[in-house]
């Protein structure tokens, strides 16, 4: 794995130079905020060695290299998941190799089915702290003591100091924010009804199927986190229907402006 770390770092290198501190990645709900990027150079995931190429339908699959209100920033648009057949260090190796392009922060976005029942449909929630509901984990075999020690401390996955700036940034332009657990899950199936009622047993907010396997590995490798989830469905007992990745998709980008603000101002700010 280190060999093509460093590969594929190297490569990026390179090719397409930067100084960004600032790693993102753009899942679902995130996508607007590529036109708030000054972007400099794409790069396709399929160009890029060792990078694994994404499956699913609105995950765009390039690297962009740009700023934000004058911060430079490395965006992934479009991620990799579980469910797609990859192992957690595929899920993960983009991760790995933002920190050796030298980023030290790490913004994730996701979709999610809201288990609190004070939230509703379109909500935006700051993750608090995680629930890994995988059945896996990135860390499991050899640990390469050069990307981070063999039992890392996860007593705070998500940075408080950057989800109090974010609650401030929502609060001074009208917007309202949630705040929570997200647990996550290997999917790619929605919850049934009981697992749900599981989730929110056990200290879930929101639940969906990404983030977890990359805040482990980014928080293992030292970088800062911040973490977004957009409630796109409900799975409190009483307002469980069907649901489609399609309307999931709606549902992200109808709150995708007001997400996209708070994590411009807050890219800002690093």
């Amino acid at each position: 794995m280190l060999k093509k770390i460093q590969e594929t770092a190297t490569f990026l290198k390179q090719n397409h130079k930067t100084s960004a501190r600032v790693g993102i990645i753009l899942g679902t709900g995130l996508g607007g905020l590529v036109k708030e990027i000054e972007i400099k150079e794409t790069v396709s995931y399929g160009d890029i060695p060792n990078f694994p190429v994404s499956t699913v339908e609105g995950h765009e699959g390039r690297l962009i290299f740009g700023s934000i209100r004058g911060t430079e920033i490395v965006a992934m648009q479009g991620r990799f998941h579980y469910y797609e057949g990859y192992d957690m260090q595929e899920v993960t190796f983009p991760v790995r190799v933002m920190k050796a392009l030298g980023i030290d922060h790490l913004i994730v976005s996701n979709a999610s089915g809201g288990l609190n029942p004070d939230f509703k449909v379109g909500d935006i929630m700051v993750i608090t702290d995680h629930i890994n509901m995988f059945g896996d984990n990135p860390l499991i075999g050899r640990n390469h003591n050069e990307l981070g020690p063999r039992f890392p401390d996860m007593s705070e996955p998500y940075s408080k100091e950057l989800s109090q700036r974010a609650l401030k940034i929502a609060k001074n332009n009208g917007i309202e924010l949630k705040t929570g657990v997200y647990v996550g899950t290997a999917g790619p199936t929605f919850e049934t009804p009981a697992e749900y009622k599981f989730f929110r047993v056990i200290g879930g907010d929101t639940v969906g199927m990404s983030t977890v396997p990359e805040v482990i590995v980014a928080r293992h490798a030292g970088m800062t986190c911040f973490g977004v989830s957009i409630i796109t469905d409900s799975g409190v007992p009483g307002q469980i229907v069907e649901i489609s990745h399609e309307e999931v998709q709606e549902v992200a980008a109808a709150a995708e402006p007001k997400m996209t603000k708070v994590i411009a101002e807050l890219v800002g700010t690093l």
